[in-house]
């Protein structure tokens, strides 16, 4: 299956744009495209006629240009016809953002999409979905521009049987720096499904890392998943609803899929080597270590901080997590102190946490970085950084960010969500290092790495 054209098209056609409502989801993906996109686009609409001075051509089969990928956004009814017609016009592929299909319980018409679809060799995402985000090709949501937050250019992909979480999270992402390579909301996945956006994304350059929403699975389907996922090379994080008998009912409602036994897909999901993550917070805090770091540790790691409250905190979220904060010995902790400023060589505590006291520099926190970049039971540093420490500078991220590299450990950045702290934020993700925002994001953080070392 050539899924490609899907999500590398040249050339899109948006089927059931509306000639007098500009509002309609049809007509947003158009003007999105046509304006914001490099992508060559054109309207259609049963009765034709101009669109802001652009031609709508009454069927796909009129436009004059070879067409990859087809938008369709008509009544469910007419999906039929309108793929029958993309057929014969040579088009190769669809995103079907309509709805009406198995989802409320139109099983048949559902079943005569995908009947064409395999016929004709035709890959198509959804019904029932958003479709995808595939920058820069193009944007299939139909949301206006305006009314999102969209996140940089980057190497995590992510694949959603929800359309509004999927939104969620690339807000998320683009608050937190985390970069997307696709996102696909797949709605009732009557064709293209999880298994086949593994097997394209195992070879998409672009992407590092996979997150997955799902909510359940037709039967079988959920086995051939845990297969395919644990033959991936690159990192696979999974984010599970239905956990609940009213979150299966839910399911059920929304795509027409079998939530299945949690604590089963759970348990299989360890054994096959794939990460899940417990909600949206973690989620997002995985994806943002994995796309930076697709070295499996441990979980064996060192807290490095100014306050010995939040070097408390650091160390208990650790324990509940199944991060080990090994106890430095005597002489680890010399090689530490006899590095640190005269000023607080004789206070701080280095035992780990190591707590370098609120009269801490940048200097103090590089050297002891550095220091304890070489201790071989060390396999993540977690910098925790309170910038409103006078000794502090902003060239910190910067600073810290080479000293990563240079013992190479890999680094987790706290720094506290407050924008003038943003030239100190920007040194660290200028040089792919992933900052988190509480003390417990930079904790789940080493829990993705660790996770996925049992991958490999």
């Amino acid at each position: 299956m050539n899924l490609k054209p899907l999500f590398e098209p040249k050339s899109i056609a948006v089927i059931g744009v509306s000639m007098h409502n500009d509002m309609h989801p049809s007509n947003i993906i158009f003007y999105k495209n046509l304006y914001r996109y490099p992508v060559d686009t054109f309207p259609v609409n049963p009765k034709a006629g101009v669109l802001k001075g652009e031609t709508a051509y009454p069927s796909v089969k009129d436009i004059p240009e070879e067409i990859d990928l087809a938008i369709i956004s008509a009544r469910a009814e007419a999906v039929p016809g309108i793929f029958q017609n993309c057929v014969e016009a040579g088009v190769k592929g669809a995103v079907v953002i309509s709805g009406g299909f198995a989802e409320v319980g139109n099983q048949d018409l559902q079943k005569r999409i995908v009947q064409i679809a395999k016929e004709a060799d035709f890959p198509f995402i959804g019904p029932n979905c958003l479709g995808v985000y595939s920058p820069p090709y193009y944007d299939s949501f139909f949301f206006a521009p305006e009314r999102l937050s969209i996140p940089k250019q980057g190497n995590v992909a992510m694949i959603s049987q929800s359309g509004g979480l999927l939104v969620d999270q690339m807000i998320s992402f683009s608050i937190e720096g985390v970069g997307l390579s696709l996102a696909v909301s797949i709605g009732n996945k009557a064709y293209v499904r999880e298994t086949d956006l593994l097997d394209y994304l195992a070879t998409d350059d672009l992407t590092k890392v996979i997150c997955l929403y799902i909510e359940g699975f037709k039967e079988d389907e959920g086995r051939e998943f845990l297969l395919k996922a644990r033959e991936m090379v690159k990192p696979v994080i999974v984010l599970k609803a239905g956990k609940s008998p009213g979150g299966s009912k839910a399911v059920a409602s929304h795509t027409a899929s079998l939530a299945g036994d949690y604590r089963v897909f759970s348990s299989l999901l360890a054994q096959n080597g794939i990460i899940e993550a417990e909600d949206p917070t973690e989620l997002i805090s995985f994806c943002e270590a994995l796309s930076a770091y697709q070295t499996p540790i441990k979980g064996n790691v060192s807290i490095v901080t100014l306050s010995g409250g939040h070097g408390a905190l650091a160390s208990d979220l650790c324990y509940e997590y199944g991060i080990n904060v090994p106890t430095f010995k005597p002489y680890q902790q010399d090689m530490i102190r006899q590095r640190l400023t005269p000023a607080i060589s004789s206070i701080a505590t280095c035992v780990n946490p190591v707590d370098l006291t609120g009269t801490s520099t940048d200097d103090d926190y590089v050297e002891a970085a550095r220091v304890i970049g070489t201790f071989e039971e060390v396999d993540c540093l977690i910098m925790l950084l309170l910038p409103y420490a006078p000794g502090l500078t902003s060239d910190l991220g910067v600073r810290l960010s080479i000293a990563s590299r240079q013992v190479g450990k890999p680094l987790i950045a706290y720094v506290p969500r407050l924008e003038k702290y943003r030239m100190l934020v920007d040194g660290f993700e200028i040089n792919g290092v992933p900052v988190a925002h509480t003390v417990e994001q930079a904790v789940q953080m080493a829990v993705a790495m660790a996770k996925y070392k049992r991958t490999l």
